[in-house]
């Protein structure tokens, strides 16, 4: 493609050098130039891609999209070089990367969710719901990328848009009519998502989490509500009612806007009639329906993938039928059976309101068992959330054990420390402090009474823990199954 091309839309503010050439491929990342490609200089936060303008013209760069004024001796001394200045490098970069690869989200249908807690459960079901009634499918999220059946690593909530174009150009060749995406406020708020095309849009819910990052809740709610002003006027805004911030996300929106509770009238509804280890028998708009997945968190997951499905022109019956063969996300309320009748439940719950949610359902579903809680909070990450989600351990738990989950460059014992502070006298006398995840897991399971369950917060799908700079194997279910074979 060439040079005129790839920049139509980007914001140019001016334009030097021969438009006409053809590139090779784009980039953000120096190290990643060759010749004839084109790089995108963005500020981040550990670096500026403007301090290696000079280097990338060096390895062959024919284009160099940035915001900054660039020293005149480097435009001499690459007279072959096209230079576009734009105002912003991070919404140019995501036009670019979309006209490189052909604007691909616009021949599929993409579904964008964002929200604090739901979004990988809820784009995994929705990935495997359409895939069951026959469509070829696409899914970017936190735990993997898939275009169709081939799996691909995911390193961040929402993928930067070179990573996203490129798999979503991929998901057209290969013939795919659907994409789920999980779309992060921290994604939003970098442009990220920037020129794509969302067919619908999903909100879960806006709880605490992030504010490392955002710094206020109500910066939070503005990235997050920043997805919905963007949708078009023919995409779909499919909001939860019941969450405080629900009609908030939408109010500006162009978009044809559908609500779902579990509360009050919506235009698609759901109760909770029966519920166990097992899963639960939902009324969903009124057609009874079981699905294997268990908690009221769960309830609008399912509701909300139901209200998506329909919306998007699936037939009620045939998406309660999906619904009722539907497993879980990996690593959401993952249940390992043991000796004594015990019961170790695996969840990523990192959030208070996500421990709440998990901790409530495990409550509900089995009243009259202990219940553990073992979490701890991840280093060089928000530390507000730390004490209220010792409270929520201390309100619903009747043990707690407090542990280590990625400390990063944190000590343990500080992160702990913190956590502890959110404990009265009654909450730290119920509760063990123990900086190895492992040893901890194990004095859990081995203090736990007979027909215990055992919550284990915070790593879910992750099989890998981060101490330092050092990334660690580390998979819950393998050492669980270790010590319950030595019982």
């Amino acid at each position: 493609m060439t040079i005129e091309k790839t920049i139509q839309g980007c914001g140019a503010v001016s334009v030097t050098g021969n438009t006409g050439l053809e590139i090779a491929s784009v980039c953000s990342d120096s190290r990643k130039v060759c010749r004839g490609s084109m790089f995108i200089a963005v500020k981040g936060f550990a670096g500026d891609g403007h301090d290696f303008i000079s280097g990338a013209l060096d390895k062959g760069a024919l284009a160099i999209v940035h915001e900054e004024d660039i020293d005149r001796t480097i435009t001499e001394s690459h007279p072959g070089a096209a230079f576009i200045k734009v105002s912003s490098s991070r919404h140019a970069l995501a036009i670019i990367a979309s006209n490189f690869y052909g604007r691909p989200s616009e021949s599929l249908t993409l579904v964008g969710i964002t929200g604090t807690n739901g979004k990988t459960t809820t784009v995994t079901l929705l990935y495997r719901m359409f895939t069951d009634m026959g469509y070829h499918c696409g899914l970017l999220s936190t735990i993997a990328n898939y275009v169709g059946d081939k799996e691909y690593e995911a390193v961040n909530t929402t993928s930067d848009p070179i990573t996203a174009n490129s798999l979503l150009a991929q998901m057209v060749a290969e013939g795919c009519e659907y994409c789920f995406m999980e779309v992060s406020s921290i994604g939003v708020q970098q442009e990220r998502v920037s020129g794509l095309k969302f067919k619908a849009g999903i909100f879960s819910n806006l709880t605490h989490d992030h504010l490392d990052y955002h710094k206020t809740f109500a910066e939070y709610l503005r990235c997050k509500k920043m997805f919905f002003d963007m949708l078009p006027a023919d995409a779909y805004a499919i909001t939860n009612a019941d969450d405080r911030n629900g009609m908030v996300m939408v109010q500006n929106t162009r978009a044809k806007v559908i609500t779902y509770s579990c509360r009050t009238l919506a235009d698609h509804t759901c109760r909770i009639i029966e519920e166990s280890f097992d899963g639960m028998l939902l009324r969903i708009d009124g057609t009874e329906s079981w699905t294997k997945l268990t908690g009221r968190h769960n309830a609008y997951n399912i509701l909300a993938i139901y209200s998506t499905a329909v919306t998007l022109g699936a037939r009620p019956e045939e998406a309660l039928i999906s619904i009722s063969k539907l497993e879980s996300a990996p690593g959401r309320l993952e249940t390992i059976r043991g000796p004594k009748d015990l019961s170790v439940v695996i969840d990523y719950a990192h959030t208070p309101d996500a421990l709440e949610n998990v901790l409530t359902t495990l409550r509900d579903i089995a009243p009259e068992r202990e219940l553990v809680c073992l979490f701890g909070c991840g280093g060089d990450r928000d530390k507000t959330k730390r004490p209220e989600m010792a409270r929520v351990a201390q309100k619903l738990a009747d043990r707690i054990i407090v542990t280590s989950d990625n400390s990063r460059t944190e000590r343990t014992s500080d992160i702990m420390d913190d956590i502890k502070a959110g404990m009265d006298t009654k909450g730290r006398a119920k509760s063990l402090f123990i900086e190895n995840r492992e040893e901890a897991i194990r004095a859990a399971i081995m203090m736990a009474a007979p027909g215990a369950t055992i919550l284990l917060a915070g790593k879910g799908h992750e099989t890998y823990q981060i101490i330092g700079t050092e990334k660690r194997h580390f998979d819950e279910r393998e050492i669980v199954a270790e010590i319950f074979r030595n019982m």
